[in-house]
């Protein structure tokens, strides 16, 4: 009884983030990789066998979740249009909190996508961050595949 009182105070957003990171192949971490180990080929062919539309060109079934994510996708579309921005211009150009900005830097960060420099300037610590040429080349193919989403509803 408990339990089911505290599904029932979850919020309708909770239940969403929930639904959109579990698939029939297995869970999603925030990242969007399966936890189970399966890769890229092997989740294809599983959709196939679902009934599920083949990649066209070898496009992936789903979007980049890690580039996907809003603050993420601001971050790496802030980057491409300029060489390099500091912490504190990242943060006033989003208008987001210093946890905020730094937890999905960071994932950015790791994934390779943007480089993080930390140095000092007149004894004052900087931090700054610039896109990679894989992180560019990882928005152009969330571009792409948006494109190719919305091609066919245009078409219509």
């Amino acid at each position: 009884m408990a339990r089911q009182g505290n599904l029932a105070r979850r919020s309708e957003a909770d239940l969403q983030m929930d639904s959109r990171f579990r698939g029939n192949d297995g869970v999603r971490g925030n990242d969007g990789v399966l936890r189970n180990g399966e890769s890229a080929a092997v989740a294809g062919r599983a959709a196939a066998a679902r009934g599920l539309a083949a990649p066209a060109e070898g496009r992936p079934l789903e979007l980049d979740r890690l580039i996907h994510e809003p603050v993420r996708l601001r971050i790496v579309s802030a980057l491409v249009v300029n060489d390099a921005l500091s912490f504190n211009d990242l943060k006033k150009l989003l208008e987001t909190t210093d946890g905020n900005l730094s937890v999905h830097a960071r994932k950015l960060e790791e994934a390779g996508y943007v480089t993080c420099n930390k140095f000092f300037d007149h004894r004052m610590p900087k931090t700054e961050y610039r896109l990679t040429p894989g992180g560019r080349k990882a928005l152009e193919r969330y571009i792409d595949h948006l494109e190719a989403l919305i091609r066919p509803v245009r078409e219509r």
